[in-house]
């Protein structure tokens, strides 16, 4: 199972982005789910460079195991779990 948010339609409202990651994150350690794939978009790159912010917060970074920047597509990031 891999959980997939997409934020081309809120692209422009940081509050929202926020709520949204956060609640993927949240379904994801609940579905225990193995990755997120998180979809900024290309654009200017501050949407992603949001993202990687938030993903680095101290209490979001212990939930997850490892993000991972896709090579082949500049606009999407996995976030990569580790359940035992």
């Amino acid at each position: 199972m891999k959980l997939k948010l997409d934020l081309h339609d809120i692209y422009n409202r940081g509050g929202e982005i926020d709520r949204a990651l956060r609640a993927v994150i949240d379904e994801a350690v609940a579905k225990k789910a193995p990755v997120v794939e998180i979809i900024p978009g290309k654009g200017s790159g501050q949407l992603k460079k949001h993202v990687l912010r938030f993903l680095e917060r101290k209490e979001i970074k212990a939930l997850y195991h490892r993000v991972e920047k896709d090579k082949d597509n500049f606009g999407r990031v996995f976030v990569h779990f580790r359940w035992k």
